[in-house]
């Protein structure tokens, strides 16, 4: 069933949300930050029964310095290749070294990304919320630029961001954080239109917010909000992206990722799958990424 507006509806819908005046500010001494000390990026060779790739286990300074945890696969023998980052979804992980290897497999070297202290467990939502200096998401989303740096120390010049659910938010935010981007995949991304997330959805994550607020009648909570909104992202990112949703995704509403999508200031297209749910259809959709990408990095003169 339908979980949110019809497709006509969401084709129409605009999100309501404002960027701050200091958005850009906030996010540039952010990164200045993060960028102060040294990345010092690792990648030590890990042993697989894998023929065709190589995988290496990569550590790197985040926000603060503290590290960061990402696979490295790439074709074997292969470097200076093109490079897609991916981040996970909400609670989970990196998976293990043998797991994930459709984009390597399709010659692109992969990061895929850890989020910090995501292995498992819920409540980050709400993790340091009424401050925006101390919000989780400032330091997921500082970790997510570092991210691209690193897999441009390790050889790759051109990089393309990618994820689903809080994957896809986090690989948004990066895009809007990140100039020269060589394209971006969000499928269903999460953290976007939290006003309206928070209205019409009544699933996790985006209850530990709404309960958080009822508990402790802190609406002002949205002024953090608005500082990692996929949004105020949204408006900043020039990458050419490919979004996609399900019409029956009841964790993530359309509405959110049509306002993000509305709102993307680079050449977009989105694909809508009526019948399917947070999935966002999948690996059919993950297939049109592919092409995509192959395209644009792998079949460029």
């Amino acid at each position: 069933m339908l979980t949110d507006l019809t497709l006509d509806a969401l084709r129409e819908y605009r999100s309501s949300y404002t960027r701050p005046d200091d958005f850009d500010d906030f996010w540039d001494s952010t990164l200045a930050e993060a960028r102060e000390l040294d990345i010092s990026v690792e990648a030590v060779p890990v042993e697989t029964p894998l023929q065709t790739l190589d995988v290496h286990d990569v550590t790197f300074s985040g926000f603060g310095g503290d590290r960061v945890r990402a696979w490295l696969r790439t074709p074997k023998g292969r470097t200076g290749l093109p490079a897609v980052v991916q981040y996970h979804g909400y609670g989970g992980n990196r998976g293990s070294a043998v797991e994930n290897l459709t984009w390597a497999s399709a010659g692109f070297a992969h990061l895929q990304v850890e989020v910090r202290d995501q292995r498992g467990g819920t409540g980050f939502m709400t993790r340091g919320i009424t401050d925006r200096e101390t919000y989780f998401y400032r330091k997921v989303f500082a970790d997510a630029v570092r991210a691209v740096d690193a897999i441009r120390e390790l050889g790759s010049p051109d990089v393309a961001v990618i994820g689903n659910s809080q994957g896809g938010g986090i690989a948004l935010a990066t895009a809007g954080l990140v100039p020269g981007l060589a394209a971006a995949h969000f499928q269903a991304p999460f953290l976007c239109d939290f006003r309206r997330a928070l209205t019409v959805c009544g699933r996790p994550p985006y209850t530990e917010l709404t309960a958080y607020v009822a508990e402790h009648r802190r609406s002002d909570v949205f002024s953090t909000l608005s500082y990692f909104d996929g949004v105020g992202f949204a408006a900043r990112a020039t990458a050419p992206a490919w979004f996609s949703i399900g019409l029956m995704d009841d964790i993530v509403p359309p509405s959110t990722v049509f306002g993000a999508y509305h709102a993307y200031a680079g050449p977009r297209q989105i694909q809508v799958w009526e019948h399917n749910a947070h999935e966002a259809g999948g690996s059919d959709d993950l297939d049109i990424a592919l092409d995509a990408f192959r395209t644009r990095l792998l079949e460029k003169p």
